[in-house]
């Protein structure tokens, strides 16, 4: 099963590590950081030109990718409940 991101993205569910709610990721020093060297090495990719609202940490072979996403988490979480192979012990935390 495939996860759609916004645009025309969609990943493998079984790629899927987490989805992070950028808003509360941002408020943190250290997290800012982290999203500072990720882009800076290439693991960012942009899903559109809207301002993003979530990204998606994936994995795919060996390299692991961060998509930003315009669609919020709490829907992109919806989307993953109501796909096969997906956890339904996933949280929303806010």
């Amino acid at each position: 099963m495939v996860l759609h991101l916004g645009g025309d993205v969609v990943i493998p569910t079984k790629d899927i590590i987490a989805i992070f709610d950028l808003k509360n990721i941002e408020t943190s020093e250290i997290n800012k950081e982290f999203l500072e060297i990720a882009e800076d090495e290439g693991f960012v990719q942009s899903i559109s030109d809207e301002k993003p609202k979530s990204f998606v940490l994936a994995e795919s072979g060996n390299k692991t990718m961060m998509y930003m996403s315009p669609i919020s988490s709490s829907t992109l979480l919806k989307r993953s409940r109501s796909v096969e192979g997906i956890s339904s012990d996933i949280k929303e935390y806010e």
